[in-house]
């Protein structure tokens, strides 16, 4: 009998200790989201998270780190500039119109671990938004986290990110039928001159120079405000 009773003694202060951890955490969620109201309960954990999650890919070195690079400055094959995005509320945006500024163009998502980036990119693109424009091109191609509207990932962003630059039509990025024609131009070489990487998850990035010349390929870990993108936009 007291070996039951010391068993559920035990059992008691774990069931406490589990208790007030959730209740920390919890409230750590919700500090961290005082400012995103328009969350489920997976958006705002994932973005709790998010310093963590990013943090083990650092140190496992994953390939969502990764950096591509055009070391020989190697010219498009088909202008950039010939081309244009069907921007979510219907407008549509000709990529001539951007020639002398910086472009990060990035295949975004509302449900992922790296859907915390949506804030940094925002703040990348207030501070440097004289020389460098950012587009958002959600997309539901990878282990489907971004089910919404084109209307619902606008409202979505504004509300919890406070997102003013552009983003484009939800549409398919990876390569397959139906791949949006500027992702089509920044992951085929014949197109682009050079890089054939295609995004390898949500938040993948690329940025094309003032020159309309596709410069880097960024990994979704790399952080948008890191050294290695700032760097290139200042």
């Amino acid at each position: 009998m007291s070996k039951a009773k010391n068993i559920y003694r035990k059992l008691k202060r774990l069931l406490l200790v589990i208790s007030a951890v959730a209740l920390v955490f919890w409230g750590y969620v919700e500090m961290v989201n005082l400012k995103s109201p328009a969350m489920t309960t997976r958006q705002k954990v994932l973005k709790a998270l998010y310093p963590v999650f990013t943090g083990l890919q650092r140190m496992l070195g994953s390939k969502q780190q990764n950096v591509r690079v055009n070391e020989k400055n190697i010219p498009p094959v088909t202008s950039f500039y010939d081309l244009q995005v069907l921007l979510n509320n219907g407008d549509t945006l000709a990529l001539s119109a951007l020639r002398g500024k910086n472009v990060l163009l990035v295949n975004t998502a509302s449900d992922c671990g790296y859907t915390p980036q949506y804030d940094e990119l925002q703040q990348l693109y207030s501070e440097y938004g004289k020389d460098l424009v950012v587009i958002g091109f959600p997309a539901n191609d990878f282990k489907q986290q971004e089910k919404g509207s084109d209307e619902e990932i606008a409202s979505f962003c504004k509300i919890n990110f406070g997102v003013t630059f552009p983003l484009a039509k939800k549409s398919i990025v990876v390569r397959k039928p139906g791949q949006n024609p500027v992702f089509d131009w920044l992951t085929s070489h014949s197109l682009n001159g050079w890089n054939d990487q295609a995004p390898v998850w949500n938040f993948s990035k690329y940025l094309v120079n003032r020159e309309g010349v596709l410069t880097h390929y960024f990994a979704p870990a790399v952080s948008p405000l890191s050294e290695e993108v700032t760097g290139l936009v200042k």
